[in-house]
């Protein structure tokens, strides 16, 4: 697949960049118009969105860079190429996340709500970003047999970025049939770190490119770390409501 959609002006415009500003579209306007059933203003869900959405992209990028950090030192102006790739989620969720928190206490909001607000379209956002990476035929896994492998550069692979997708779906779905009955605010954010962090490790364990920590692959042992996050979150919150 061409990873170039079209051209204007003689600079290519490449689907990976179409699909996750598709992703960020998608998410503001349905948090927009679930922040305004609670109740809060389009002024100060537009403030949330614009301050999230950017945290996020700076923070993908910084949490690839700082994983590929050898090469990017060489090279320090390939930092701000954002068009061949190069975003990692989990520092988009992570620095996403630590935004948000400021801005809600900066804005009086609620920001257990407005967590369970971004947790399922968050969820959704990813499953469409993935496609981006096969646009760039990256993060893909390794040689497989089964028959809905994909050919890159001559070998059929595990399709990764695919399985992350439908798990993602899978866990959108789960996320919005869960939220009129959850038990509590947050629950739909803790709900999605402990789910999609179970899937990415064992999805991470498939993939060739992974980010690296000495011997271990990164993205897992972040995995690890949100499952916990996300679980004792779960019970402090549980408590903190029974209190």
């Amino acid at each position: 697949m061409n990873p170039v959609a079209f051209e204007i002006f003689g600079i290519g415009i490449r689907w990976y960049g179409i699909l996750i500003a598709a992703a960020m579209l998608i998410g503001s306007v349905y948090a927009i118009r679930e922040g305004k059933k609670l109740g809060y203003s389009e002024d100060h869900l537009l403030d949330l969105i614009l301050v999230v959405l950017v945290s996020a992209i700076v923070g993908a990028r910084l949490w690839y860079v700082a994983f590929n950090l050898s090469y990017y030192l060489a090279d320090p102006a390939e930092i701000i190429n954002l068009r061949g790739g190069g975003l990692a989620i989990h520092g988009g969720v992570v620095f996403g996340i630590v935004a948000g928190y400021f801005v809600t206490r900066w804005r009086k909001l609620d920001f257990f709500k407005m967590a369970d607000i971004v947790a399922p379209v968050l969820a959704l956002g990813q499953a469409i970003g993935r496609w981006g990476n096969f646009a760039n035929q990256e993060a893909h896994g390794g040689p497989t047999d089964l028959p809905w492998g994909i050919m890159i550069d001559g070998v059929k692979v595990h399709p990764t970025f695919l399985y992350e997708s439908l798990w993602n779906v899978a866990l959108f779905a789960f996320l919005m049939s869960f939220r009129k009955n959850k038990p509590f605010d947050g629950a739909l954010m803790f709900l999605y770190l402990i789910i999609y962090s179970v899937g990415r490790f064992w999805i991470e364990g498939l993939r060739t490119d992974s980010l690296m920590v000495g011997p271990f692959r990164t993205a897992q042992v972040t995995s690890i770390v949100m499952i916990a996050i996300g679980a004792a979150a779960w019970f402090w919150q549980s408590k903190r409501k029974k209190s």
